[in-house]
Formats: C-alpha cells, sequence, structure tokens
C-alpha cells in the first residue's frame, strides 16, 4: 500500500520548475496551431496518478487515449521539480507494495504490472516520531513496534495492540482476496471479480473461521467500530490510529473504512514487511505510467488547459480547449480532475440538480502549507532517516490545524536527488490549513508574506528538532513556502482542498465513476474508493476497465496472472 496523497500527500510546485520533454499544446501561448489531432477514443482530462492509470491502461486494452495536462509537468499532486539542481516531491513520499504482484498486490503495482513497467526501490523499515510521550523510531513489523509501544505507552498499550493485531490481520484475507484490478463499473464485474475470485473468497471466509467472517462484515464501516468492539481504551494506542487514519484518508478512525486500515495493517505490521521508496524520487512512478502509456500507443500533451466538457443531445463529446480546439471524444471523457473542478467544467443546463447539490454539498478537507528545503548535509546525521512525523499535542487532536508536521528527507535514501553532500527535504501541515485564512488576500501584498511566515513557523520549528542542532536556517540554499493559495493555484484544486472529506458509516459516501451524463466519468480522489494513492490509481483502473468490453478486460488479467 502507499500512502502517497495519503501519508505523504499532495502539494504544489513552485516557478522553475524543470521542464518536461512530453510534446506541448501551443493553444496556451494564444495561438490556435495546436499540434493535437481533431479526436481520440478517450480524452482524459489531468495526468494526475488516476488520470494516468485509467490512460494508460486504456492504451494498453489498444485504445486511442488523449491526455490533456493543463501544466508543463505531469503527475498532477505527485509531480517534481528542479530548484538548483535539487529535485523537490511534490507531494506522496511515503509508499510501500510498489513492487509487489499477483493477485493481493496494491492497485497501482498491478497497474504497472500490466504496463510491463518496474521501479528500482530503496527499502527501509521504519521512522522517526517526536510525540509529547517522547522521540523514537517507530519501526515496522509485528514485534518491533511493541517494544517501542512498551518503552512509552506501557504494559497495557502492549497488549491491547497485540489483541488488535490478532484480529485485523486475519481480516486482511477477505479485504485482499479481491484483486482492484479486477472491478469494473458494470455488471460486467460479475464475470471478472465475482465469479472469478469467488473460490480464494470462500476460502479465505473459511480460514477465518465464524467470528473471523463476522469481523468481515464489518470492512466497510467505520475502524473505530472494531476498535470499540475490542474494547480498545488505551489512549495512546487510541491517538496512534487516530494518526495513521488520517494520514492515510484525511479523516480519524471514526470515519475512515476498515477496509482501508486493515489493508495498511496487513501491509506494515506482518513479518518481513518494509517500505520503498523510488530511487529516483516520486516522479520515477509519473515517468513509469506515463512511458507505460506511450509505449502502447497513447498519448499526453501538456500545457492543454481544458476550458469546458462539451455536452450534445445530453452526452459527452469532447473538450474545448482554452486556445479555442474543440477535441472530440468518440467513447468517453474521463475526468481525474476534483468533483469540485469537473463541475466548472459543465455547461450548468447539463447538469441534474441533484447531482450539483450533492456536489457542493460534499464537505472538504482541509488545505495544506508546505516548507520545500535545499540545504548542506554537513552537521547533519549520517542516520537521518527519510521520514519524521512531530505530533505536538494529541489534546487538540491529530487533524487540528498547526498540530501535526510531516517531513521527508528522501535524499537520505536517494542521494541523487541532491548535489553531492547536500539534502533535499519536504514538509508539510497534512490537510489541516484553514483556507478561510488565505481566501482572498493578494499573493504580492506584505499581509500575504507575513501570513506565510507566520504560519510556517511550526514547519520550521519541526524540521529544526527533527535535523538537531547541525541544520541551520540560514544556511538553508533553497527556500521555498507553499500557502494554500499555492496549491489552489498549481494544482486547480478549489479551495486547495486535499478532497473529500467522506466520513465511512454514513449516507455520504465516495461517488461510483459513472456520471447523470452519458459518456462522462471521472477518476480520482473525488470518486471511489478514495483518498490516497492506491485508492486513485484503483479507481483509474475501474474507469479504464469500465470502457472495454468483459473479454478484454478478462484477457488483462489472464496476462499479468491474477
Amino acid at each position: 500500500m502507499m500512502m502517497g496523497v495519503g501519508l505523504f500527500p499532495s502539494v504544489v510546485s513552485y516557478p522553475h520548475m524543470r521542464k518536461s520533454s512530453v510534446a506541448r499544446n501551443s493553444s496556451n501561448t494564444n495561438s490556435n496551431k495546436v499540434e493535437l489531432s481533431s479526436e481520440a477514443d478517450v480524452v482524459v482530462i489531468g495526468s494526475g496518478i488516476g488520470g494516468l492509470c485509467c490512460a494508460s491502461l486504456l492504451a494498453r486494452y489498444e485504445q486511442d487515449v488523449l491526455v490533456l495536462e493543463s501544466h508543463d509537468l505531469p503527475g498532477g499532486a505527485a509531480h517534481s521539480f528542479h530548484i538548483k539542481d535539487y529535485k523537490f516531491d511534490s507531494g506522496p513520499s511515503l509508499f510501500s507494495g510498489l513492487q509487489s504482484r499477483g493477485p493481493q498486490a496494491n492497485p497501482l503495482a498491478q497497474v504497472l504490472d500490466a504496463l510491463g513497467e518496474s521501479l528500482p526501490c530503496a527499502t527501509y523499515d521504519s521512522w522517526m516520531v517526536y510525540l509529547p510521550e517522547g522521540d523514537f523510531l517507530s519501526r515496522i513489523g509485528p514485534t518491533e513496534f511493541c517494544k517501542d509501544l512498551h518503552t512509552y505507552a506501557g504494559p497495557n498499550a502492549v497488549q491491547e495492540w497485540k489483541k488488535l493485531l490478532d484480529a485485523v490481520l486475519p481480516l486482511s484475507t477477505a479485504a485482499m482476496a479481491l484483486p482492484p484490478l479486477s472491478i469494473r463499473g458494470d455488471l460486467g464485474v460479475l464475470s471478472t471479480a465475482a465469479a472469478r475470485y469467488a473460490p480464494s473468497l470462500f476460502k479465505s471466509f473459511v480460514q477465518m473461521g465464524p467470528q473471523g467472517a463476522l469481523g468481515a462484515t464489518k470492512l466497510l464501516r467505520p475502524f473505530s467500530e472494531i476498535l470499540d468492539g475490542l474494547q480498545l481504551k488505551d489512549p495512546f494506542i487510541r491517538n496512534w490510529i487516530d494518526l495513521l487514519s488520517f494520514l492515510l484518508a484525511g479523516v480519524k478512525s471514526n470515519a475512515i473504512l476498515s477496509a482501508e486500515m486493515v489493508y495498511m495493517f496487513a501491509e506494515w505490521y506482518k513479518p518481513g514487511c518494509n517500505l520503498e521508496y523510488p530511487i529516483h524520487g516520486s516522479a520515477a512512478i509519473v515517468d513509469a505510467l506515463v512511458r507505460g502509456l506511450e509505449k502502447f500507443g497513447g498519448r499526453i500533451s501538456l500545457q492543454s488547459h481544458v476550458e469546458n466538457i462539451v455536452v450534445e443531445n445530453d452526452r459527452a463529446i469532447g473538450v474545448k480547449l482554452r486556445g479555442g480546439q474543440f477535441i472530440r471524444a468518440r467513447k468517453a471523457v474521463v475526468s481525474n480532475a476534483s468533483m469540485w473542478d469537473t463541475l466548472k467544467l459543465l455547461p450548468k443546463e447539463v447538469v441534474p440538480k441533484s447531482y450539483s447539490d450533492r456536489i457542493s454539498t460534499t464537505p472538504q478537507c482541509e488545505s495544506f502549507m508546505h516548507l520545500h528545503l535545499g540545504f548542506d548535509a554537513e552537521g547533519i546525521p549520517d542516520d537521518l532517516g527519510i521520514h519524521h512525523i512531530v505530533v505536538n499535542d494529541w489534546k487538540r487532536g491529530v487533524d487540528a490545524d498547526q498540530n501535526v508536521v510531516l517531513i521527508s528527507v528522501p535524499s537520505a535514501l536517494s542521494p541523487n536527488l541532491a548535489p553531492p553532500g547536500k539534502h533535499v527535504l519536504h514538509a508539510y501541515l497534512p490537510g489541516t490549513e484553514p483556507f478561510e485564512l488565505w481566501e482572498g488576500l493578494d499573493r504580492r501584498s506584505a499581509e500575504y508574506r507575513n501570513l506565510k511566515a507566520e504560519r510556517s513557523e511550526v514547519m520550521w520549528r519541526a524540521v529544526e528538532r527533527a535535523l538537531g542542532p547541525g541544520f541551520k536556517r540560514e544556511k538553508c540554499e533553497v527556500k521555498l513556502v507553499g500557502s494554500p493559495l499555492t496549491h489552489e493555484r498549481f494544482l486547480r484544486r478549489k479551495r486547495g482542498t486535499y478532497g473529500p472529506a467522506v466520513e465511512a458509516g454514513t449516507s455520504n459516501t465516495f461517488p461510483g465513476h459513472s456520471t447523470p451524463i452519458p459518456q462522462l466519468y471521472c477518476c480520482g480522489d473525488s470518486t471511489f474508493p478514495g483518498i490516497g494513492v492506491p485508492a486513485v490509481a484503483a479507481s483509474g483502473a475501474i474507469v479504464a476497465n469500465s470502457l472495454v468490453s468483459v473479454s478484454q478486460h478478462s484477457q488483462l488479467l489472464d496476462a499479468i496472472g491474477i
């Protein structure tokens, strides 16, 4: 599992970014001479991981697919950028399962397998945490974390943690028995998923026994219900699980699907597990998806801003670019934009009121503050480690603003991301920064600059705590502070949001991938299964599968051995 737009999520990019070699559309330079064909089978709006997974699989299915990206880099929240020979991740940085294969592999790994693409990764098994109880190296695996628990929380916490693992790990058999790549959005799923994997599902339930099978019925309920059923009351355990839940999906344990948490526990707390980081940064994932797209004949056009989704006779028939060019979609238009931004692309008169009302009333996660730094490694501990999590006050809640800071130093594992003897760092407030504080500010004003300095101070202090006395602010060669306005501007996310604040167990669920407009589909973090790199990869795959025949879909599953 990956907690990209999850544990170390989305972000921004800044001026002076490196240029991509992917062809660009000249329409954004006030020219109508666009180097694009006028039609495709499927037009995909946006090159986030969800959009790229959808498009690359469609190309693998021999569909004529075209990805239109507004910016000059692909990847959306997962792109990387260069400044002064430092290569910064703009978002996801905590991954596992990138190199997994087979039925129980995570969705992104299954897509890469289908494309014949692989990623060289560094592996590790721990990250540093800085909590009110103390600072320690948190290690994954079934036994190591218990040692930390005993030291910082006491024997009762150890007992409750073991009780939780005993209950949750068997559920992972059911949670992982249905490969994400087998799912599609029509009745064909009865063939590609239900019938195909019925034996393994039945076997998993038999192995779990009656009590385990009963527990599996809670996979689509809030994870807190499992905790409450086990009578887990230790404050540290409840706080820790809230932290993991929030970092994974932007909500606490009372709102996250149990299936998501069970999958994460299976990845992190079974024997032999480890975490992974792509040797060439998170952009290597984007590059692999683009390679797969182009290898099978798909196309991507950067600096191609979609102004409108064109609807005729109540059907989505294509898109119009900012420069005025119309590109026809023979089969479908797929939007990888957020639900709110997709709605803005549609003519108001064709959108059913019930659909627009649902979108407009869906609550949003808050936005981000970001700190990107490039600095000399002299005086910095050699065993720094890639990830650091700072929690200032459990009582305020992990979703409180200015309370939790996440820090990634990928050059600790991949020195090639920084000049020799240097480090590259990304710190951020994970979907907890209120947009209201920033709304309407002029980005050129002193008021804006002062607010950035004030609201970024908690990140600076967290970095100083994690890196030790050898780190000095004034010695940083690169200092970039991103605000919610930066997030909104560069990622084209309404109000700079992390995504929908959808709570499990309520009537407000993540929507599916079809829309009331025939031939218009959506993927990404505004659709099922939700926020996070594995989830958006799955959403893109589901849409791609839904646009081809059951026969083609089944042949792909056969080809990759799932």
